[in-house]
């Protein structure tokens, strides 16, 4: 079992009826998310807890083998062909273990979004999709689905219909538009209703995107 995540966390000043859970992007923090506690007013919902964990501190090989905060390698930049299929997984068992830890706070699973940037969006999707419990959505931010291959046979029948936003920079030289608009085919594929955006932007997040991102946490926690 992997170790449990340290996190960063907002707490209402009451009992919340809904957690959201943000996953930073490679070499980022938890920290990072600390603004969309104060940018995205969800008071419409009641109170809300945000989570930010902090990603493993872990050599990456596309950085020379410098340690940072990483939710798994970046082997290079063929992102699909060399995946860190280990380091993937660990870091969706570490999600799992977060959204339990949050059920058994009191906070019920279909009251509970996943969320995450870059690396973030790839664990987010990884994880909520082979989540056992069904969320009430999930949320990427300039990422990819990792592990495409296996998603649709490794998709847990209990998230089969969690709603999905994606958004995406139209000049990402990170990960590249072309991988989260196949994000978005492969989830519709399976079924699932996903919300796009994208926006004229690099590998970043914009004003505009975090108005869509509080309408549609709005709606699915409604």
């Amino acid at each position: 079992m992997p170790a449990a995540l340290q996190t960063i966390e907002l707490n209402p000043g009451a009992e919340p009826v809904a957690s959201i859970i943000v996953l930073h992007g490679l070499g980022a923090d938890g920290t990072d998310f600390l603004p969309f506690g104060d940018e995205i007013d969800l008071s419409a919902v009641g109170p809300v807890r945000w989570v930010l964990p902090r990603a493993p501190v872990q050599p990456v090989t596309i950085n020379g083998g410098y340690k940072m905060r990483a939710w798994y390698d970046i082997l290079g930049t063929d992102l699909q062909r060399r995946e860190d299929e280990g380091g993937l997984r660990s870091s969706f068992a570490q999600v799992h273990a977060l959204i339990e830890r949050e059920i058994a706070r009191g906070v019920p699973a279909r009251r509970i979004v996943l969320a995450g940037f870059s690396q973030g969006c790839a664990v987010t999707l990884g994880a909520g999709l082979r989540c056992p419990q069904r969320l009430a959505g999930l949320a990427g931010m300039s990422g990819y689905l990792p592990l495409s291959d296996t998603t649709a046979a490794e998709r847990h029948a209990a998230s089969a219909d969690v709603p999905v936003f994606l958004a995406h920079g139209q000049r990402d030289g990170i990960v590249p538009m072309a991988r989260g608009s196949a994000a978005r085919e492969a989830l519709q594929g399976l079924g699932h209703s996903v919300e796009w955006h994208d926006y004229p932007m690099e590998h970043s997040v914009c004003a505009e995107e975090v108005q869509h991102l509080k309408a549609w946490l709005l709606r699915v926690l409604a």
